[in-house]
């Protein structure tokens, strides 16, 4: 049985009640909870700044940012980003924006059309969630690796250790011990740099 899919949260940035309502209708409660609506792109950073969300809805224009620059700032984080625009600017924002990952919409636009666009974010979102996982993983097992070699140094530096004998010493005492390496060598660097 596969596990269950995780919920996606959603901000809607709309200045407009009526879109908000259509927006957040076309987001089924199985796949996106909860749904948040900001009405300003002020309301949105701080709402932002407050609580982490996986998929950013702008509405444009807003009442008090066309919503670009919005968009943009955002493009920081690690949201899906759905900008919707009026037909005849759609080009000419879809250009500005395009680089940094976001996607734009012209308006109006199907449910159809548009669940279709949540769904691509969605994915995107999720990938780009894998993917930073991933670059923690790496970032964490590198720093391992400087620990243990800054470890081996000191005891081939110390005891006058051969490098195969300085990590042969660093694993059994681990396995003996039985705790991680980076461990083992963060009590040999206490050990010789005090």
């Amino acid at each position: 049985m596969k596990p269950a899919k995780e919920k996606l949260r959603v901000i809607v940035v709309s200045s407009s009640d009526k879109a908000f309502d259509y927006i957040a209708n076309l987001l089924p409660p199985s796949d996106f909870s909860p749904v948040i609506r900001a009405k300003s792109a002020g309301e949105a950073k701080r709402i932002l700044s407050e609580t982490e969300m996986d998929i950013l809805i702008i509405n444009t224009p807003l009442s008090d940012d066309f919503g670009i620059m919005l968009s943009l700032e955002m493009s920081e984080t690690n949201m899906g980003i759905l900008l919707m625009v009026k037909n005849d600017v759609f080009s000419q924002v879809a250009y500005k924006v395009e680089e940094n990952g976001i996607f734009t919409l012209s308006k109006p636009l199907s449910a159809q059309y548009f669940y279709s666009a949540v769904k691509l974010v969605s994915a995107y979102n999720r990938k780009l969630k894998k993917m930073e996982e991933k670059t923690k993983s790496l970032k964490e097992k590198m720093a391992d690796i400087r620990i243990v070699n800054r470890a081996k140094w000191l005891l081939m530096e110390k005891l006058n250790l051969k490098e195969t004998d300085a990590h042969y010493y660093i694993e059994k005492q681990a396995m003996n011990l039985r705790i991680p390496r980076r461990e083992v060598a963060q009590n040999i660097i206490r050990t010789y740099e005090s």
